[in-house]
């Protein structure tokens, strides 16, 4: 690996709706082994029950990430110094065959990870988080720190399917690759399909913060609760932008409304600083749902506060 950390291109020099669109104006890699933190997309929505498009986010994301710069205003975290980022463009998906998907982003997950990279990930649905999560725990469960209206720990959509953007963290705790006794949901609200929904999550030991909660609580004791969660082991973080009230997100496939403003969640993620961190995606951004290309300014925005602590983490080690 050279030691030349990559660098985004200066908008001073190259205006930001010039040139080719790469997640924060970054190179474009195809090895793993020359990053550290890879930001990667997965431009998959097979997973999907409602209002499709979540497909189109990567694509999106890299276009509204050129308005990120590179130094963090309240952190001061300069991502760039820290480690080697770069953008290693999307995992390979076929957008016809959910499985065939599912193997293949997981092999190309498993890819980053052999390499000793981390990954920084952008759907897609939150179906493409199990894939990711069998690549990076196949020998050791993870902890999660989960922002999303939904608990997604349902068991069976339509019949017998087992796989969609409502039962990935089920899926991951039966497989043993999610530790549930180190997962933190945050944010979860909106109406039910039956009083046995949040069951499972409850009986195994998922600690469920519901907006009303977090509410009440707010965004400190919400932090200290979540750091306690999940201590000191591997932790991901996974961020769906429908955590955030419409007001905030509209493009999103299933928008709850009486959500975190992204003023919370920035603050949040912020308050992560200094935990274990092995990876973290944001997901569901669905741009032909967006307005002015409000979410994926959103998603582009939050990925960047994700990628300074997952820099500082990575550096620490």
């Amino acid at each position: 690996m050279t030691r030349d950390f990559p660098q985004p291109l200066d908008a001073a020099l190259i205006p930001r709706f010039a040139g080719i669109p790469s997640f924060m104006r970054l190179p474009i890699f195809s090895d793993p082994a020359d990053l550290q933190l890879a930001l990667v997309g997965v431009p998959w929505d097979g997973g999907t029950t409602n209002r499709a498009g979540a497909r189109h986010g990567p694509r999106e994301m890299r276009n509204l990430s050129s308005l990120m710069r590179k130094v963090h205003h309240v952190s001061r975290i300069a991502p760039y110094e820290l480690v080697r980022i770069g953008d290693l463009g999307d995992a390979p998906v076929n957008p016809i065959d959910l499985l065939d998907s599912l193997k293949r982003i997981e092999a190309f997950f498993r890819e980053i990870h052999q390499a000793g990279t981390v990954p920084l990930a952008v759907g897609g649905d939150h179906l493409v988080t199990l894939p990711i999560f069998r690549a990076l725990a196949r020998h050791r469960p993870i902890g999660m720190i989960h922002f999303d209206a939904h608990s997604d720990t349902n068991d069976r959509y339509f019949g017998d399917n087992p796989y969609t953007h409502g039962t990935p963290f089920r899926r991951a705790v039966e497989e043993g690759l999610l530790d549930p006794r180190r997962t933190v949901q945050i944010g979860i609200r909106g109406s039910i399909y039956s009083a046995e929904d949040e069951a499972f999550a409850e009986e195994c030991g998922i600690r469920v913060i519901h907006m009303e909660e977090f509410a009440e609580i707010g965004v400190e004791a919400t932090l200290a609760e979540s750091r306690r969660v999940v201590g000191d082991g591997p932790t991901y973080i996974s961020f769906d932008v429908d955590v955030l009230d419409p007001a905030f997100a509209p493009g999103t496939g299933t928008p709850e409304i009486g959500g975190m403003t992204t003023l919370q969640a920035q603050q949040m993620i912020r308050g992560l600083r200094g935990l274990n961190l092995v990876g973290a995606d944001v997901v569901e951004v669905s741009p032909p749902f967006d307005q002015g290309g409000a979410t994926a300014l959103v998603g582009a925005t939050m990925m960047f506060e994700l990628m300074c602590i997952l820099a500082e983490s990575i550096a620490s080690r």
